[in-house]
């Protein structure tokens, strides 16, 4: 039998970045594989392009500047769309149509927090904007994703309209730069060890149970 209280696991993520969409279904792959030990996650905030203007930037144009042509863009993502098919995602990159600074949308995972539905709003993000291609940066769209993760969709507006959080989540993505997270997923189990990237489950769930059998409980 597993120990409690619950393994405490830090997820660093953007939901601007597949792989970390990627890495959540493994994560929860992961998770099922070790159904008799408790897991406690919370998600933190990573900037992939933290110079993307808040009102974001077109997709193809913001591709090109990236990967230096779309057919280059094109073949990384397919990589990619190939990889979320094996974990059950279909990814709908054709659907997206700008690339968006993801600092409101962090803000929302912040808030979601309050009412513990943060893995909620995450799951509600990433589904908006790889599935359906979501405009992160307009705040009515943000708002009608946070109403499906069961938050008060005008009181997520006042919220959004205002600067509440976004100190906050700017002072987090700056610690994890601190910490020396340069890519994402990113991984802290038991604020003991790190698993960088989106592994196979077998690899995260051997790590969640090498964390929880070498923990102190107190």
């Amino acid at each position: 039998m597993y120990g409690v209280p619950p393994l405490k696991v830090s997820i660093i993520s953007d939901v601007m970045c597949p792989w970390c969409y990627i890495g959540k279904k493994r994560f929860e792959a992961a998770k099922a594989l070790l159904p008799e030990l408790p897991v406690e996650t919370s998600w933190l905030p990573f900037q992939l392009d933290p110079t993307l203007p808040l009102a974001g930037k077109d997709r193809q144009t913001y591709l090109n500047e990236k990967f230096g042509n779309a057919e280059r863009a094109s073949q990384i993502y397919e990589t990619i769309r190939q990889a979320g098919e094996q974990d059950g995602l279909a990814f709908a990159f054709d659907k997206i149509q700008k690339s968006p600074n993801t600092l409101n949308a962090h803000r929302l995972i912040l808030w979601a927090d309050e009412l513990g539905q943060q893995d909620a709003m995450v799951e509600a993000l990433f589904a908006a904007y790889f599935q359906t291609g979501a405009d992160l940066t307009n705040v009515d769209a943000l708002a009608d994703v946070a109403e499906t993760a069961g938050m008060d969709r005008q009181a997520v507006l006042v919220r959004l309209h205002s600067d509440e959080g976004m100190e906050e989540v700017r002072t987090a993505v700056g610690q994890a730069a601190e910490m020396g997270v340069t890519g994402v997923p990113f991984f802290i189990i038991d604020d003991r060890f790190a698993l960088s990237g989106a592994e196979q489950p077998e690899t995260i769930a051997a790590a969640l149970k090498h964390a929880d059998a070498t923990r102190t409980l107190s």
